[in-house]
């Protein structure tokens, strides 16, 4: 029994590591794709590192006065609240170092003083999305016995849906969210910048992550109803063949998108819309999957 307890003390812990990391995925991936920020991270001095530490120390304790990451609250005592707020401050730091390292920001003969510079700066964002996890993105009937009773009575109905009717609407809220992110980013320069840097290892491993962020967002964070979007029908409506389909989909969004503001012509070579389409179809992925939480 104390084992078992202990287990699920873990798992909840890692659900929640989880929940806050997509959440801080969905509100600051955009801003990993503004250069400007690199330009202003890596020229930064301490004393505005600290600065901005602080400011979102602030920012994000107050946050988590209202709602926070977590799915179980402490009687909101005011040092759980100071304690969420450096873990939700870490997973901030965490990501965007990670995101920075897979898009080339961070190297190795990038300096300490810069690379802290370019991940606090960037981390911003990142711990507001973590901490606005659950007040935004959460299940609004986690543990309400009634709205329960109703997903079941609501999954025997769906079962009776058209699967195809379900797919589409999968699709098009993939669709809709790729393309309102890929929109605000295909037209920069970042893109060719970032893509020029990307070798056929860092493609690979920006296609696991963005794979690996879909899933998480839609199907493990616990964000909007998971469990009915769980048992939906429909062609692809296994969570592993779902998520693959809404990366392909997010993928012709950004491409459609780069082609769009004439960053891509037909005349290219095949391999350069490889290249700076993976690179747009991280953002535009995480959008789709934002999309499909819509739905």
């Amino acid at each position: 029994m104390v084992t078992k307890r202990q287990k699920n003390v873990w798992m909840n812990a890692i659900n929640d590591i989880i929940r806050g990391a997509c959440g801080g995925f969905l509100f600051g991936i955009p801003l990993l794709y503004t250069m400007e920020v690199w330009w202003i991270g890596s020229l930064a001095k301490p004393q505005l590192m600290m600065m901005a530490i602080a400011s979102m120390f602030i920012v994000v304790y107050l946050l988590n006065q209202t709602e926070g990451f977590r799915k179980r609250r402490y009687g909101w005592l005011d040092h759980q609240a100071a304690m969420d707020t450096v873990e939700a401050i870490a997973i901030g730091l965490a990501c965007s170092a990670f995101v920075l390292l897979l898009l080339r920001g961070l190297t190795l003969e990038t300096s300490l003083k810069e690379s802290l510079g370019k991940i606090i700066f960037e981390s911003v964002p990142f711990a507001l999305g973590v901490a606005l996890a659950n007040q935004l993105l959460g299940d609004t009937r986690n543990g309400d016995p009634e709205g329960q009773a109703t997903d079941q009575v609501n999954s025997k109905t769906n079962n009776k849906e058209d699967e195809l009717q379900a797919t589409f609407a999968n699709v098009g809220g993939t669709l809709i969210g790729a393309t309102i992110i890929a929109f605000n980013i295909a037209p920069t320069d970042e893109i060719p910048m970032l893509a020029a840097a990307a070798s056929p290892p860092w493609q690979l491993a920006m296609i696991a992550t963005s794979l690996l962020i879909s899933y998480g967002i839609v199907f493990q964070a616990g964000f909007s109803n998971q469990q009915k979007r769980k048992q939906q029908k429909g062609i692809f409506q296994r969570p592993s063949s779902e998520t693959i389909m809404s990366y392909l989909v997010s993928l012709l969004a950004g491409a459609f998108m780069l082609w769009f503001f004439q960053k891509l012509t037909f005349n290219d070579p095949w391999t350069m819309w490889l290249d700076h389409t993976l690179i747009l179809g991280l953002p535009a992925t995480i959008g789709g999957a934002a999309g499909r939480l819509a739905i």
